[in-house]
């Protein structure tokens, strides 16, 4: 409703509804109820006619089918009350019937015409409507059509009539039901137009069977007609049936409702059959086990539709797991499935190539600039592939190729140099010509799949320290490999051993020791090496990719950790996760996050993403996705501030809600000096803004105290205690004494 201004299409509606729901209150076959009938059907086909000439729908074709349809039907009303007014009685059949079987087709053509939809065939909702269809024809048969074939006392030009007329409702309900079963078409003028047909084959099967058994009077059921024709009116007077339905907008699916349609259409059968043999006038035979057979076979035909339906859609689905979002490559999931077939089938060869100089184009020109990059890196390598080989994105910057054991290792040695000489041409990505190179290592698939990506992964290092050029694996590589390679080697066979832990360290609120948070860690224990800190294997994480895999790991064990705590009660407020440059660049990780929260059944405001200065500050898809995880309502830690670009404008722009001060500052707040004098004005400039401080690495009594009289409500550190795999939240911890 604009300015207090009622719509056209609602005006008439109301006061058309409301005139039909009156006509009981005029007397029967009264000359004033058929001036009333008429009256009300002339204007809803004149309405009809307008609405289509004011709204220029674009499907005019329909349209106009459906409203010369509309003005057959009152013109048959009209020719039936003239000639049973003039001549006292209508003879049956005659010319009404002739319009009223006229205007059937016209209908029908046109509802099917405006329910066919924009989009795809949508054969599900062909055969649904010929389930219900068939229902409906089995139901009239018995009823109506065989008993009117079975009269012998009437005419054949009189049973032909008496039978066109369910069979038109059959015909009109089939359009109907297609136009309601294609989700598009639920507009409001659609809408209308489907609850006026339904009124008029309501209206059509009450008098059908009153007048079987000379009990039609007219009525409430001729209300239902009028109604009928007051809802096509308003569904043509209405703006929505200037466009075709977005097929787009609306996926097509079955709801319980439809279900439950097509479930009472095929029990009709039976239900026919119960209800002949308990009225002991006969059973129809033939029609009931006609109607049965096609029931079952339109049935079995819909089932074997929704079987193809979701193998298809599980097929695409498997196709989305097993791809790279970003560039359409396998992703480390098939080549790892695609790699242990070739390796049970024979000696395959894997290349592992590293681009060189990546992270700097992503530094300078943002990762917008990089995804440009690894996209067309990816159109190149694969364009050089030879025939079955795979090509794919293990992730970050890191490709593989799996090349057939038909090839020989000269072959695929070749191979190895057109692809470095493919990557080292330059680029354009993002309006720059951008230099990169790559690193190629080369191994056999004698072994394990494991073992055969950890040969692929030293050579491919001692391809780095040899400048680039490829290097095929051969086991003096492993001694001569530095300790990073090893460790890049090590770090893929550690996650599939599960050889990592978390361990989680207590944040705490001042001045009582309150454990308010905990902050999650990884540790590493090597089989051979033992404990290998993480200050020497993430950054390895980072450079060869496996953080994007590893940082996934972490986050999912940690939420499924924090739920456990919560189920036995002892769960502290929140849990922090740090997640590396790398996870944020990369496309889809706010989808991760909230896929891992939703099967762990975590809620977002009990994550904390920590994050650091250098991981955000050149703007980007990083902070588009902590834009997203804060949309998740996952809270955002600046992680180690002071330390790397620290900036004002960065506090914000970003959604920062925790300000986590670096140890460095924190170890001499005691002692007079520039580090008392930068925490003073952190804690300043965090109120100021709103954040919460926490003050790390706090390791004695004293530096607590003295944070506390700086203003710092939250600290951690060893001095409340150390990291732990299961830590004691029950535990007090130091408070500040005096």
């Amino acid at each position: 409703m604009r300015n207090g201004r009622v719509p056209l299409w609602l005006g008439w509606l109301a006061v058309a509804a409301v005139a039909a729901l009156c006509f009981p209150l005029v007397p029967d076959d009264s000359l004033q109820a058929k001036l009333y009938v008429n009256t009300i059907g002339s204007s809803a086909a004149l309405a009809t006619i307008v609405g289509i000439l004011r709204n220029r729908p674009e499907n005019r074709r329909g349209w106009l089918l459906f409203a010369a349809g509309v003005a057959t039907m009152v013109s048959g009303d009209i020719t039936f009350d003239v000639i049973e007014y003039t001549t006292g009685e209508y003879p049956y059949p005659y010319y009404a019937d002739a319009l009223y079987l006229s205007a059937y087709p016209l209908l029908w053509a046109g509802i099917w015409q405006l329910g066919r939809g924009s989009g795809s065939r949508d054969r599900g909702g062909l055969l649904d409507s010929a389930v219900i269809s068939t229902g409906v024809a089995l139901v009239y048969w018995v009823f109506v059509i065989g008993p009117t074939l079975q009269d012998s006392g009437a005419s054949w030009l009189e049973r032909l009539v008496t039978i066109g007329y369910p069979l038109s409702d059959v015909l009109l309900t089939s359009a109907v039901a297609r136009m309601l079963f294609r989700a598009e078409n639920r507009t409001p003028s659609l809408r209308l137009l489907a609850a006026g047909s339904c009124l008029m084959l309501t209206g059509d099967l009450f008098y059908t069977v009153m007048s079987a058994s000379a009990e039609y009077t007219g009525g409430f059921v001729d209300s239902g007609f009028l109604l009928a024709y007051s809802c096509w009116a308003a569904a043509s007077l209405h703006p929505s049936m200037r466009r075709h339905p977005d097929a787009k907008a609306v996926a097509h699916r079955v709801g319980g409702r439809r279900l439950a349609l097509l479930a009472v259409a095929t029990l009709l059968a039976p239900a026919m059959l119960f209800w002949q043999g308990s009225s002991g006038d006969g059973i129809a035979w033939a029609a009931i086990g006609s109607g049965a057979v096609a029931l079952f076979l339109l049935v079995v035909v819909r089932m074997w539709g929704f079987v193809k339906q979701v193998e298809v859609q599980a097929g695409r689905l498997e196709g989305l797991a097993m791809r790279d979002e970003l560039t359409g490559l396998a992703n480390r999931r098939l080549f790892g499935h695609r790699l242990e077939e070739a390796v049970a089938a024979g000696n395959p060869h894997v290349l592992l190539l590293d681009l060189d100089g990546f992270k700097a184009v992503n530094d300078r020109y943002g990762h917008g600039v990089g995804d440009d990059l690894l996209t067309e890196i990816a159109h190149r390598l694969g364009a050089e592939l030879p025939p079955r080989a795979l090509v794919a994105r293990m992730g970050g910057d890191e490709f593989a190729v799996l090349v057939p054991a038909e090839y020989a290792a000269p072959t695929c040695d070749e191979l190895a140099v057109r692809l470095r000489a493919a990557v080292n041409r330059p680029v354009r990505a993002g309006g720059h010509e951008l230099l990169v190179g790559t690193s190629v290592g080369v191994a056999d698939g004698s072994g394990s799949p494991i073992e055969v990506l950890r040969r692929a992964d030293v050579a491919m290092y001692a391809s780095k320290a040899a400048g680039g050029r490829p290097r095929r694996y051969s086991p003096d590589l492993d001694n001569q490999a530095g300790e990073e390679s090893r460790l890049a080697a090590d770090l893929r066979i550690a996650l599939d051993r599960g050889e990592f832990h978390l361990v989680y360290q207590p944040i705490v609120e001042l001045p009582h020791g309150r454990v308010l948070a905990v902050e999650s860690l990884i540790r590493w224990r090597h089989p051979d090496h033992g404990y290998i800190g993480p200050d020497r294997f993430i950054p390895v994480a980072e450079r060869n990719g496996l953080i994007i895999e590893l940082g996934e790991w972490i986050l999912r064990t940690a939420c499924t950790q924090y739920v456990t705590w919560q189920r036995d009660g002892v769960a502290p407020g929140r849990i922090g996760v740090n997640v590396s440059a790398r996870q944020l660049a990369e496309p889809g990780f706010v989808d991760v996050v909230a896929a891992v929260l939703s099967e762990t059944g975590m809620h977002p405001r009990n994550l904390i993403v920590e994050v650091t200065e250098t991981a955000v500050f050149g703007g980007g898809a990083a902070v588009r996705t902590v834009s997203g995880l804060t949309a998740l309502g996952v809270e955002i830690a600046l992680d180690d501030f002071g330390t790397g670009h620290s900036s004002l404008g960065l506090l914000q722009t970003l959604p920062v809600s925790i300000l986590k001060v670096d140890k460095s500052f924190v170890e001499n707040v005691t002692m007079a000096g520039r580090h008392a004098v930068i925490a003073t004005s952190l804690i300043h400039v965090a109120g100021g803004l709103g954040l919460i401080a926490v003050a790390e690495g706090v390791e004695t009594a004293e530096q607590a105290a003295e944070l506390y009289r700086l203003g710092y409500r939250r600290a951690q550190g060893y001095h409340f205690g150390r990291p732990a795999e299961v830590p004691d939240f029950l535990a007090a911890k130091p408070a500040l004494t005096g």
